[in-house]
């Protein structure tokens, strides 16, 4: 099976978000309903950083967590049976934190599926930088 891609345009006719919680900028390998790879550039123009800390500018933790969950929601709404719906985060587990996300990083954002069972599923998302673990865990997700 050919692996997806997805560019900024495209994504935004996947997920209702906009500026400035928009937070995948291009899906880079797709297999519709069950994995998504995206990208996330890191700018230090992000609304976020000027607050998240003055002098320190740091990606909000769960910032991260709704990349992830953003990313999957591609994955699962490129899904036939599944287009034209939303996605709601709807729990998180074992959310591990390695290191931090600052202005000028990459983060490499993966999340696949485990589990979908009518409207409620599971996944699990992870994101690197430059190959390092920056954060990881366990999801789970309703579809409206």
């Amino acid at each position: 099976m050919k692996k997806l891609e997805l560019n900024i345009e495209e994504i935004m006719k996947i997920l209702p978000h906009r500026y400035p919680f928009l937070l995948v900028d291009r899906i880079i390998e797709l297999l519709p309903g069950e994995r998504a790879v995206g990208i996330k550039n890191l700018s230090v123009n992000e609304p976020f950083f000027p607050g998240h800390f003055p002098g320190h500018p740091v990606m909000p933790g769960v910032l991260m967590i709704e990349a992830m969950a953003q990313v999957g929601a591609c994955a699962i709404l490129c899904d036939e049976k599944y287009q034209g719906r939303l996605g709601y985060l709807a729990g998180v587990d074992r959310i591990r934190f390695k290191r931090m996300a600052a202005p000028g990083d990459s983060l490499l954002i993966t999340t696949e599926f485990t589990a979908i069972k009518g409207n409620i599923g599971k996944g699990k998302g992870q994101i690197k930088i430059n190959e390092e673990m920056v954060c990881g865990g366990e999801f789970l997700f309703a579809l409206g």
